[in-house]
């Protein structure tokens, strides 16, 4: 498995070095090199951890994407071979570099190169002047880092005088230190840009072009109007394939990592699976084709939407084994009195009781929003209509509260708790012991997503706050599962608080718990050893042994994924100790 391994990371570090582009020959104001700013205490913190030299690889590393795009065939509706022959038709024009994964166990996994960083010529250098610029927020710099396109509420500023259809260099504004001690933008949305060092944000983006772009509105327009394309992206300092509406239902796009995760729970046909935190739903439906669709899979997420979300997710994909919940997962353990009734189907005594989801159920579902859909396309024609002609029909009276709300709710979208009809169902819980196996993807500091070009706000009080905050999670997984059952723990951040402690936690409270071997296993080894902060307290990391049988995903590495770490429990029989825990 390591020579595998070994080979992904020579097979995707080769999309890297061959599209590589440096940028040293333009001036360092119009080019992409952000810094990543910590907190100063983090900073020394994550240094101790990984070494300085490895900490600033991984500080470049999240300010920029992945080289390539991963995706996951759904492959009980098609097969990786027919998603490549697709993707290189759909993609034809990106001239796409497409591959299959050659790990065993990712064999339904399919990479599409990407390139960058790119030097982009802003047309500075023709007539001296400065090109037009449009100054966007960071959270839309990184989705256009990703590939996608700048819209109407994530520009912040523009240049003077720019009118549709002209060329413009598109920046980002990054959160600076206040005067406060705080973080923030500092500047009002609307402003006009010079190019000139007169300019009071002229600094802030200086090294921070993430590409060029033509306007498809004027400067007027992009503040007047609230949705909309304002910047169609044309010239990138990273190349990535945009998968909008590609393929749907029959490919999935998901960090390498992720998928990893899920393929590490080991999933079988007929087995009774809790993803504790399933939002948006790409584990959850990664574990369902893992298990042919045959079982049952509790999905549970405190947001309604998001819950929705998962239910026409599922519908895509053609799965029927996902039962979607509003839950939160620190009361996933059902408490019920003796007065509650024993026949509540979230709540049930039986190993393998809950509400079993009806097979056609997802196929209703489907029909559901195609009729809806349908009915709703007819309503907006006919609204304004209706608004029009109120003088005409008295009878027909609308107030402005709903005309307000209706334009809303076109302007917003139908929304996701819209998409399938009916209610999303609440559980009160679930009975100690009835899942086979429990997948614990943890709310996290999200400090390994990339592209990140902020992370100036987290402290060490705040990481503290997330690692408790997942302890507790964590302490109601342990009483989910049944003994010789399995749980999955992984998180999205690079954060060893929130990783290799919680490994510490979870083995020194409950004994019966021990680390397995995962399969696949193409990331790197854990942490061991332990730190002490300056104010007395210690954070104990793995020990000797134990970090070869967790995964972390370095954003540095060959590999170039996100940071990740994956750690995988089998659970032991220990009643007194479960009774403790739940008490």
């Amino acid at each position: 498995m390591k020579k595998k391994a070994w080979g992904l990371s020579k097979t995707i570090g080769s999309f890297f070095t061959k599209q590589h582009k440096l940028m040293e020959d333009f001036p360092e104001r119009y080019s992409y090199n952000p810094t990543q700013r910590w907190n100063a205490e983090l900073e020394s913190y994550f240094s101790n951890a990984y070494g300085p030299q490895n900490f600033s690889r991984i500080s470049k590393a999240l300010t920029r994407p992945s080289c390539y795009s991963c995706i996951r065939v759904n492959t009980l509706k098609t097969t990786p071979d027919a998603v490549i022959d697709k993707l290189t038709a759909v993609l034809k024009e990106n001239r796409a570099d497409i591959s299959k994964c050659d790990v065993a166990g990712l064999d339904n996994v399919v990479f599409v190169r990407g390139s960058g960083p790119h030097a982009i010529n802003y047309g500075y250098a023709a007539d001296g002047k400065p090109p037009k610029e449009v100054l966007v927020s960071r959270k839309c710099a990184e989705a256009v880092l990703r590939g996608a396109q700048v819209y109407v509420p994530g520009v912040l500023a523009c240049s003077a005088h720019v009118e549709k259809g002209e060329l413009v260099a598109v920046s980002v504004s990054v959160e600076q230190p206040g005067v406060d001690g705080g973080w923030g933008v500092g500047i009002t949305r609307g402003t006009v840009l010079q190019g000139s060092q007169t300019d009071p944000y002229h600094l802030e983006r200086s090294g921070l072009y993430i590409g060029q772009g033509r306007a498809m509105m004027s400067r007027s327009g992009m503040f007047r109007v609230t949705e909309g394309l304002a910047v169609d992206m044309s010239d990138r300092v990273f190349h990535l394939p945009s998968f909008r509406d590609v393929l749907e239902g029959q490919i999935f796009l998901q960090n390498l990592p992720s998928i990893v995760a899920a393929r590490a729970l080991d999933p079988q046909k007929g087995e009774r699976i809790l993803d504790m935190c399933a939002a948006p739903g790409g584990k959850t439906t990664a574990i369902a084709i893992l298990m042919k669709d045959e079982g049952e899979i509790v999905a549970v997420d405190r947001s309604h939407n998001k819950v929705q979300g998962i239910h026409k997710l599922a519908a895509e994909m053609g799965l029927s084994c996902i039962t979607p919940y509003k839950l939160d997962a620190l009361k996933a353990v059902c408490v019920r009195s003796e007065s509650e009734d024993l026949s509540d189907p979230s709540c049930a005594k039986d190993n393998h009781g809950g509400h079993i989801q009806d097979s056609n159920f997802m196929k209703s579902e489907v029909e559901k929003t195609e009729s809806i859909t349908f009915e709703r396309l007819n309503a907006e024609k006919d609204f304004k209509k209706a608004v029009s002609n109120e003088k005409e029909n008295e009878s027909s009276y609308i107030s402005k509260a709903d005309i307000r709300k209706e334009m809303r709710r076109k302007r917003n979208g139908p929304g996701r708790n819209q998409c399938l009809g009916g209610k999303v169902e609440k559980s009160k819980g679930f009975a100690p012991s009835s899942f086979d196996r429990v997948l614990l993807d943890a709310p996290c500091s999200a400090l390994g997503l990339r592209p990140r070009l902020f992370t100036g706000e987290e402290t060490i009080e705040s990481l503290r706050k997330h690692a408790i905050y997942q302890r507790r999670m964590f302490d109601q997984a342990v009483q989910l599962v049944r003994p010789g059952g399995v749980i999955v723990y992984s998180t999205c951040t690079i954060n060893p608080g929130e990783n290799e402690a919680l490994v510490r936690y979870a083995l020194d409270t409950y004994k019966f718990l021990s680390l397995a071997p995962q399969h696949p296993r193409i990331g790197g080894p854990g942490l061991v050893g332990r730190f002490e902060f300056p104010d007395g307290y210690a954070e104990e990391w793995l020990r000797p042994g134990e970090e070869e049988l967790v995964q972390r995903f370095d954003p540095s590495s060959p590999l170039d994924t996100i940071g990740f770490f994956i750690a995988k429990f089998v659970v032991g029989s220990n009643e007194a100790d479960l009774q403790n825990s739940s008490s």
